[in-house]
């Protein structure tokens, strides 16, 4: 190659060289900054667009275990509900054996603690209540039970209250309040009432016991889910970090040598550049 003062062939070979040197020494100060070998789509379009969908997953499974705990929530408070419900009706039943035979001030004083107790009842299934449901009292329409999201898809979700049938939701018949007109001398239609509360409180423990495990296996139910879902968040968690998280070790290291590249880049350049200089000494 002659030598030119108009064309400098060493000095943009060494241009070149430094400015690719001085991108990729930009390329791995960013993933040092970031701590991400791609962390925007000109890194690599592929991998953040997988990347980008996974995190909206992750997202997205947070709002699925606030409604599962919500859902926890509904049901957790329903089965405390329930505790109140069966010890009252434990004790119905005690007072029903005993109004089966009493008569007089002693009918009186079972059948006022027996109603106090229905009371109670009533009371207990109308406040298990928790953010505006309410498992035993909220009547559900055919196709519309009261559920709560389990995942990301369209369908999945959980049902805490079945939607089959629009009748209203689990009533506990010992909540109504037995009348007497004279406890001394019961009429026989009292009487026959009064001789079968022992049925009516034992078909009640029946259902409404039925219905607390029914209420405990769908509380595991959710529990069981959360635990799922959040290994499934961590699992994400962990395929996105193996796709765009980089490696400081080996970016540190690699920092370190571009640098040194760098400076010796500029040097090469500047000896070439000098070689124009050179030239003046041929006319001497």
């Amino acid at each position: 190659m002659a030598n030119s003062i108009n064309t400098n062939a060493g000095a943009l070979i060494a241009l070149q060289n430094l400015n690719n040197t001085s991108r990729d020494l930009a390329i791995t100060q960013n993933r040092v900054n970031t701590g991400q070998k791609v962390s925007s789509a000109k890194d690599n379009g592929a991998i953040f667009a997988i990347a980008t969908n996974q995190r909206a997953e992750m997202g997205a499974l947070d709002a699925v275990k606030n409604s599962m705990q919500r859902g926890q929530s509904i049901v957790d408070v329903a089965l405390a509900a329930g505790e109140t419900v069966v010890k009252a009706l434990e004790e119905q039943k005690s007072l029903a054996v005993a109004i089966s035979n009493a008569s007089g001030d002693a009918l009186k004083a079972y059948v006022t603690d027996y109603n106090a107790l229905g009371a109670e009842i009533t009371k207990a299934l109308a406040g298990a209540t928790f953010d505006g449901v309410n498992l035993f009292t909220d009547a559900t329409a055919a196709g519309a039970p009261i559920s709560v999201k389990t995942g990301t898809g369209a369908t999945d979700s959980f049902n805490l209250k079945g939607g089959a049938a629009a009748a209203a939701a689990t009533t506990v018949a010992t909540t109504t309040a037995v009348t007497v007109a004279d406890y001394s001398a019961p009429t026989v239609g009292e009487r026959t009432t009064l001789t079968g509360l022992t049925a009516a409180v034992d078909g009640a423990i029946k259902t409404f016991t039925a219905e607390l495990g029914a209420l405990g296996t769908k509380s595991k139910s959710l529990e069981r889910s959360l635990n799922f879902t959040s290994k499934m968040q961590d699992a994400l968690e962990v395929g996105v970090g193996n796709l765009v998280d980089a490696d400081l070790a080996k970016e540190s290291a690699k920092l370190t040598a571009l640098q040194t590249k760098q400076q010796l880049g500029v040097q090469a350049l500047s000896i070439a550049n000098q070689s124009s200089s050179i030239l003046l000494g041929l006319f001497r």
